[in-house]
């Protein structure tokens, strides 16, 4: 009986959570939908018409990027961290953290040799192209 009189404030803020979010999921529906315009569908973005589709095509290369990014940016969390706890952690922190470093800097050397990096893919050095000797064009003649 002692614990129930504890916790009714809690209770109370618990009830008061449910009907606030209740009342604005109903108030939401019901006035939503008598608004609704044709212009409240539209994408609108700092005041500019909206042109086109959204529906674009990106090259492969450009989410290639991103997740790179996003991977190697993620280094900089633990050199943070690192950083914070430099000197709880001393020499075997620092050794620790190049060997993290080495891990990460073999890891974008093979991305950048295997030409994920590179916009414009690079010809294999077998199949360089030459000019051909042949012309589909006929000699003009004199």
């Amino acid at each position: 009986m002692n614990a129930a009189i504890e916790y009714w404030p809690f209770g109370v803020y618990v009830g008061a959570v449910v009907v606030v979010i209740a009342g604005k999921l109903l108030a939401s529906h019901f006035l939503g939908e008598r608004h609704r315009e044709r212009v409240t569908g539209e994408a609108y973005e700092s005041g500019i018409l909206p042109t086109g589709t959204g529906r674009l095509r990106f090259s492969i290369k450009f989410f290639l990027i991103a997740i790179l990014f996003v991977i190697f940016d993620l280094e900089l969390v633990f050199i943070f961290a690192w950083a914070v706890a430099i000197h709880e952690l001393g020499w075997p922190g620092f050794w620790g953290l190049m060997v993290f470093m080495g891990i990460l800097t073999v890891g974008l050397i093979y991305e950048w040799r295997m030409g994920s990096l590179d916009w414009i893919p690079r010809r294999p050095a077998n199949k360089r192209s030459r000019p051909s000797t042949l012309s589909s064009k006929p000699e003009p003649t004199r």
